[in-house]
């Protein structure tokens, strides 16, 4: 009878040095640093056939050999480096030695930091992501659909769960789409090698931290693409999980200590409860269960309680940014970390880049509990979690509440104005990341009923309301399907492989309902990007009065109201409650058919969205 994978995993610790074949130096990691970062000190994790019992020596001007660590399996070293200001740029080797053996020899360089302001700078509610799986995208390079030596090998389209050849390539390939369409940061699903034997193109078992999966491309052609996005003008989002590891991975088949995962009598998963983090009145076990529990049996939960992991983590993040430019962090399943570490962690790579953006994915289900987990300890956690925004699940739901819900006095739209109502939970909502979907849930335009004008009027409040918002890639062609299972809301995107019969990337490849979505979301969209009072500006609502929400966002140069009417008939109102920002204003200008109405009465179709710039009244 097989063993479970975790009762084989769990007795890796106790065979490995008789079993484990590598070869005598397998890795060093990180493979490169750089001189002059904030944090002078440096862990190199070492890997290779009985490396602890070799020596190690090395000598480099202001590189110091501060202490090496054996753990309890002889095929890994820790080695603490100091890294003076005075270092200079250079390469210098570490030898392992031992009496009687060939001196084993890394070559290790020092680099020169890239101080260009176009690298780490951040994402804010300035900007729009473009949520990809580039599985799903586009297949620009078919020399890398397979490698013999993965596990998981060639490509199936016909497969929702195997892959389909989507490649780094294949997005820069459309960048040009993206900057059209008026997006500014594209946050792609994670890129990092993932070297599992099934639906390993999901990204969220990374196998090697310092490689992007060769089915994708190389750590150059993602230095690449960060590069030439910033040249258009876009930024980049990198997905990091900090929670699991893919049971593949090197440090998990050949593990350096017995705590360097959640270890468990028999397989647990996470009991998924956020509310045992949170609980006062919570039981230890359950809060174990919560954030010690396995994702998955091919998802090993790292023991964020080491300092090692701590390190390891820790300092792979901050080598992306340095080396890729990257702009931002999407942190997976933010609750089931340890929070303490990650408050710490949080702290230290904002050290070193100071303008990076982080927000964090919570999925959680109500306001409070979103607060709870974000930056400011504004509801009296105990502890600042240094996360300035979270995946902001519960106004999506409020928002699809508005759409399809039933008028009550706190359902319907009314939910949609209660939840912004409670904004003063957090240190500063507007860096919440704001969505209508993404790769794990239903696609917005199934939500809807496949209704068009719910669509756009979700669509308008997506990108007038306060946050950053986010679309998922082929939202803007109404690409549809319900998350049942997952892989039916991860189809690839029509016109991204050679032998597509339809191109949706082209307006002569899309129907006419999906042009004219596609117009609509590149309308808004661009003029939210010209338009500071719908990125930084205030937000003014007013309680929903006979179904109609309306809401205004302002600031100096512009005011642009919002009116949503929830109802299943027309409806015309008359402004006069209004006043206090409309402030004397007779026109506005209609932000998508670009027609001057008067406001004094305003007529709105059912389930529909007026986005209205008012206009100063010498306007003609």
């Amino acid at each position: 009878m097989r063993k479970s994978l975790f009762l084989t995993i769990c007795c890796i610790y106790m065979i490995h040095h008789a079993s484990a074949q590598v070869p005598a130096l397998e890795r060093v990691e990180p493979m490169f640093w750089w001189t002059g970062m904030s944090n002078p000190n440096l862990q190199l994790i070492v890997h290779g056939k009985d490396i602890a019992h070799r020596n190690v020596e090395l000598h480099y001007r202001g590189v110091k050999l501060v202490e090496v660590h054996k753990v309890d399996n002889p095929n890994y070293l820790f080695i603490d480096l100091h890294i003076s200001s005075s270092a200079s740029p250079g390469t210098f080797p570490i030898n392992f030695t031992r009496a009687k053996a060939k001196t084993l020899t890394y070559q290790y360089e020092l680099k020169k930091r890239d101080h260009s302001k176009a690298r780490a700078q951040g994402v804010t509610n300035q900007d729009l992501i473009y949520l990809i799986m580039p599985d799903r995208f586009s297949n620009g390079d078919p020399s890398t659909d397979s490698f013999p030596n993965m596990r998981e090998k060639g490509i199936r389209r016909d497969s929702m769960f195997s892959r389909h050849g989507g490649d780094i390539q294949g997005i820069i390939n459309h960048l040009d789409y993206l900057k059209d369409l008026g997006v500014t940061a594209i946050w792609l699903t994670p890129v990092v090698e993932n070297d599992e034997p099934k639906a390993s193109y999901h990204g969220y078992a990374v196998t090697d931290h310092y490689k992007i999966d060769p089915r994708y491309g190389t750590n150059e052609l993602y230095k690449e693409f960060v590069e030439k996005c910033h040249k258009m003008g876009l930024k980049v989002i990198m997905d990091l999980v900090h929670n699991h590891a893919g049971t593949e991975g090197y440090t998990i088949h050949d593990m350096p200590m017995r705590d360097w995962v959640h270890r468990w009598p028999e397989f647990t998963k996470s009991n998924f409860r956020d509310q045992a983090v949170m609980d006062p009145h919570a039981s230890e076990s359950d809060r174990k269960q919560m954030l010690d529990g396995w994702f998955d049996r091919r998802m090993a939960d790292m023991n964020e309680n080491n300092p090692f992991v701590q390190r390891f983590l820790t300092q792979n993040h901050i080598w992306w940014v340095e080396y890729s430019g990257a702009d931002g962090f999407r942190l997976d399943t933010y609750p089931y970390n340890d929070p303490q570490f990650m408050a710490e962690w949080a702290k230290e790579v904002r050290k070193q880049f100071p303008n990076l953006s982080i927000f964090g994915e919570t999925l959680v289900w109500s306001v409070p509990n979103q607060a709870f987990f974000s930056e400011g300890n504004t509801v009296n956690r105990g502890l600042d979690t240094h996360l300035p925004g979270v995946t902001d699940g519960v106004l999506k739901e409020a928002i699809y509440e508005a759409l399809n819900g039933k008028e009550g006095w706190t359902d319907g739209v009314n939910r949609l104005y209660s939840v912004l109502a409670q904004d003063f939970l957090y240190k500063d909502p507007t860096k919440n990341t704001i969505f209508l979907d993404n790769h794990d849930m239903s696609r917005f335009f199934s939500v809807v009923g496949e209704d068009i004008t719910k669509y756009k009027s979700g669509m308008a409040m997506l990108l007038t309301l306060r946050g950053v918002p986010q679309m998922y890639y082929g939202d803007e062609i109404l690409m549809k399907n319900f998350s049942d299972p997952d892989g039916l809301v991860r189809e690839d995107f029509p016109g991204g492989w050679a032998d597509d019969k339809i191109n949706k990337f082209k307006a002569e490849g899309r129907n006419e309902k999906e042009n004219d979505a596609f117009n609509y979301v590149r309308t808004l969209a661009n003029y939210r990007k010209n338009t500071t009072a719908l990125q930084t500006g205030k937000l003014m609502q007013y309680i929903p009065e006979d179904g109609v929400y309306l809401y205004f966002r302002y600031d100096d140069l512009k005011t642009v109201m919002i009116v949503y009417n929830s109802r299943d008939k027309e409806q015309t109102i008359s402004t006069g409650r209004y006043v206090e920002r409309i402030n004397g204003t007779l026109k506005a200008r209609n932000v998508i058919t670009d027609q001057v109405t008067e406001i004094s009465k305003l007529t709105i179709p059912a389930k529909a969205t007026l986005v209205l710039e008012l206009l100063p009244n010498n306007t003609h």
